[in-house]
């Protein structure tokens, strides 16, 4: 009998053991499946936090983001063409000039989508007799010639050129790369093409090289010039600063005269030589770096 016992204690032991595990299997399932199942609503609700507060670090009112890349579209504008249902955000009607738009979203004034830039680079061929200025009382500014559907508010010209010199004027709304492009730090170059007077003598070459010392003692930095092989009155300049009329001054410093003078290039950017004289060209963003572009320079 105790025989027919141990026998039967011995038999239920395999069915406890086959019990205890699948227990633990499907406590194990259980336990990653609600991991898995908490990671994962947890990563849904990060990543919705995410965009909130991306959308609001970057949202504007519909009225001000529509105002802002479209010149002839005022915000008060933007309320009545609310009102009549012109306006979509993502292809829905906006009902409300003050909704909260991001740069990310999709936004169509009478169907027509708007594309968001932040900042606008324009090349501008400036002709003589117009100031590189916002206003001016007497003569006529560059902002002046932008045509309407460039312009918008906050552009201004990045740099001078005299009155009476042509070329390449950049105008932006981009502050930070104004002031990166004109501070004296970076040396970007600028190339001018010069006619002069008299011609070109050969000690110029190392009179610019060297660094001349211009009018009112003012230092020059060493600069380039190339002489023209075709023309013994002609040449062009490479400056690696901008001080007041300094191409001029530093011929004058070499007893010649500059008679025409127009910038050519900016950094590694050419003006482009289809664009006619008070003509603008948008650069597109991905160009822009060339404008900052300056080959390897030492200040001696």
């Amino acid at each position: 009998m105790n025989k027919g016992k141990l026998m039967l204690h011995r038999s239920k032991k395999p069915i406890q053991i086959v019990i205890k595990r699948l227990w633990s299997i499907s406590a194990g399932v259980c336990f990653w499946s609600s991991f898995f199942a908490y990671l994962t609503f947890g990563g849904i609700v990060c990543y919705n936090l995410y965009k909130k507060i991306v959308r609001k670090a970057f949202a504007m009112r519909l009225d001000k983001f529509v105002s802002s890349q479209r010149n002839d579209i005022s915000r008060s504008m933007v309320r009545e063409l609310c009102r009549k249902g012109q306006v979509t955000v993502n292809g829905k009607v906006a009902k409300a000039a003050d909704a909260k738009v991001s740069e990310n979203d999709i936004v169509a004034v009478k169907g027509v989508e708007i594309c968001y830039k932040k900042f606008v680079y324009i090349m501008m061929n400036k002709p003589q007799g117009v100031v590189c200025s916002t206003r001016d009382g007497e003569s006529k500014t560059v902002l002046e010639l932008v045509p309407s559907e460039m312009f918008r508010e906050g552009l201004f010209p990045a740099g001078r050129l005299d009155k009476d010199t042509e070329g390449f004027v950049l105008l932006t709304d981009d502050g930070a790369l104004a002031h990166r492009m004109l501070s004296p730090k970076t040396h970007v170059p600028k190339t001018y093409f010069v006619r002069l007077r008299d011609p070109w003598q050969e000690n110029y070459v190392q009179a610019f090289a060297e660094g001349m010392t211009i009018d009112g003692g003012e230092k020059c930095l060493p600069a380039e010039f190339s002489a023209s092989v075709n023309c013994p009155d002609e040449c062009t300049v490479v400056l690696h600063e901008g001080k007041y009329h300094q191409v001029k001054r530093m011929f004058e410093k070499l007893g010649n005269k500059v008679v025409f003078l127009k910038r050519i290039k900016i950094g590694e950017m050419p003006l482009d030589p289809d664009l006619p004289l008070g003509s603008c060209l948008e650069i597109m963003h991905k160009d822009v770096e060339r404008l900052l572009t300056a080959k390897s320079f030492k200040c001696k």
